[in-house]
């Protein structure tokens, strides 16, 4: 089939004129250029600029640039152009009778300012040779004394007036969202720079940054799905990792005191506005470490990336989940409860006063549950759940949320308190933000003899259909048996973590390429 674009009358103008370029001796895809500077350098730190005069006639002070064309305006005997390179523009000037085109064999049908005029679209790609002046109005302006076509853009960009506005297509066509919406730019921008910092403040606190597999013939380390596929050299199905976790157990085992990985998960679960399948998280160990320790990290690498981004910790108005505006601070200490405490304080809930029946009353009654789980949960997982449906919500400025249920984890040490412990209580935070989840964080377990009856049950409960239960993995088990020493461990979710330093409302805001059902598929 063909594109549906090569239908369009655009496109076909666009790609008569490309076939007319050889003719006129000008190369529209050429190797490569050398600019002297760029776009945003010469934007924020302009050169000393001279007058439009001086500019026409001296070829001092000249600049190299290169950039895409957004806007296109003959006046007369000048053409002015704005160029755009990343998310800053720049105007340019073509004088009739300065400008040169690279390559152009002019004559008295096509000068330099007619191909210009006709033979430019918008969305081509230039570099731009002059003088920086500034025009009677003050703009900052290159006076162009030679243009060298870098690449014809066949098809139109996003209505210069409207722009791109339309999420489904702003989703699947990013590189057009990058090219409308500067403000989805500075996102990405911002992204990358908040991905450096994390790795700054790891390396401040001596963690090794390591590479654990992708794919594994078994999966563990969270409750989730995992994806499938079949490696055909050894005729077996392998996962796509669903956590970091276990690898960089076992490295802590072997030896490497503290170790981070930041990578690429994938959780065969729903898509919504926090989750998306593939997703992008930090792991980190820290052997000799406990939560209290992992705590304090946390939240102070949160402050560090804040401080990085905005040079304080105030970072300004941002929505929960519903929509609400706040004022947040990540200022450290962040506000720490247990789940229990979270739930009396924000539910009215006294669980321990309350029997599993009880709990189970309340769920149906008050909650969207699934009744079928409900009915046959243990004590443990109706007491998270009352923390979900009941508490997350209310948690907007940073809250640690301590010592949760055994079954919500098979990975986490029991809590030091006999009393704690003896209630199944385990000692693991999870981080909140604004009502969604964005850190979970652990002291591991490193008894492998409770380690594997925990791992064991978490195989009843998968071959008795529980789909995000784990199977055994038996070498991390031997790993585990070799000895462990006591380790801090957490979990953070990246692009939540850029959610909230951003201000996005949606992770697909903040991945490049979010997960999409293809156009054409079957409903």
């Amino acid at each position: 089939m063909e594109p549906e674009y090569f239908n369009f009358d655009e496109y076909k103008i666009r790609l008569a004129k490309l076939n007319k370029f050889a003719e006129l001796g000008v190369e529209p895809y050429p190797h490569s250029y050398n600019p002297t500077t760029t776009v945003e350098d010469l934007v924020k730190n302009p050169p000393e600029a001279l007058d439009f005069e001086t500019a026409k006639q001296t070829s001092d002070h000249a600049v190299r640039i290169a950039g895409r064309v957004m806007l296109s305006r003959p006046m007369g005997t000048n053409i002015f152009v704005q160029l755009q390179e990343g998310n800053e523009r720049i105007q340019v000037l073509f004088n009739r009778g300065v400008v040169k085109v690279k390559g152009l064999l002019e004559d008295q049908e096509v000068t330099a300012h007619k191909f210009l005029e006709k033979w430019v679209d918008l969305g081509d790609f230039l570099g731009i040779e002059g003088q920086v002046f500034r025009t009677q109005k003050g703009e900052l302006t290159i006076f162009a004394k030679e243009v060298t076509f870098l690449s014809k853009s066949l098809l139109p960009l996003p209505d210069k007036y409207s722009g791109l506005k339309n999420k489904e297509i702003r989703y699947r066509k990013r590189w057009l969202d990058l090219i409308a919406n500067p403000e989805v730019f500075e996102i990405f921008r911002m992204r990358s720079k908040i991905f450096a910092l994390i790795r700054e403040y790891f390396t401040l606190h001596k963690f090794l940054e390591v590479e654990t597999p992708v794919l594994s013939s078994v999966y563990g380390g969270a409750n989730a799905r995992p994806f499938t596929t079949h490696l055909n050299a050894l005729k077996q199905d392998m996962y796509l990792r669903i956590a970091l976790e276990l690898p960089l157990k076992e490295l802590i085992i072997g030896g490497f005191q503290r170790v981070y990985e930041m990578g690429r998960l994938f959780r065969n679960e729903g898509i919504d506005a926090t989750h998306n399948p593939e997703f992008s998280m930090v792991e980190a160990y820290a052997a000799y470490w406990d939560y209290n320790d992992v705590m304090k990290f946390t939240e102070e690498l949160y402050a560090y990336v804040a401080k990085g981004i905005y040079g304080t910790t105030k970072i300004g108005v941002r929505k929960d989940r519903k929509g609400n505006e706040h004022e947040v601070d990540v200022q450290t200490p962040w506000i720490r409860l247990t789940m229990k405490e979270s739930i009396k304080k924000y539910a009215g809930y006294d669980v321990d006063a309350l029997s599993d029946d009880e709990m189970r009353k309340i769920l149906l009654e008050k909650a969207d549950v699934d009744p079928a789980k409900i009915k046959k949960a243990k004590r443990g997982i109706l007491v998270a759940t009352f923390f979900e449906e009941f508490v997350e919500h209310h948690l907007i400025q940073p809250h640690h949320i301590t010592d949760h249920p055994i079954e919500t984890t098979p990975l986490c040490k029991y809590h030091r308190s006999p009393s704690e412990k003896a209630q199944g209580i385990v000692e693991r935070f999870e981080s909140f933000f604004l009502g969604m989840e964005i850190t979970n964080a652990y002291s591991e377990l490193n008894d492998p003899l409770i380690q594997r009856s925990l791992l064991e049950e978490q195989e009843r409960l998968l071959l008795a259909g529980d789909e995000e239960a784990n199977p055994i993995d038996e070498d991390f088990l031997e790993a585990m048996n070799q000895g462990m020493p006591p380790t801090g461990g957490v979990g953070i979710g990246l692009d939540r973590l850029v959610m909230i330093i951003t201000g996005a409302t949606s992770i697909r805001d903040v991945l490049f390429f979010p997960l999409m059902k293809p156009e054409h598929s079957a409903e």
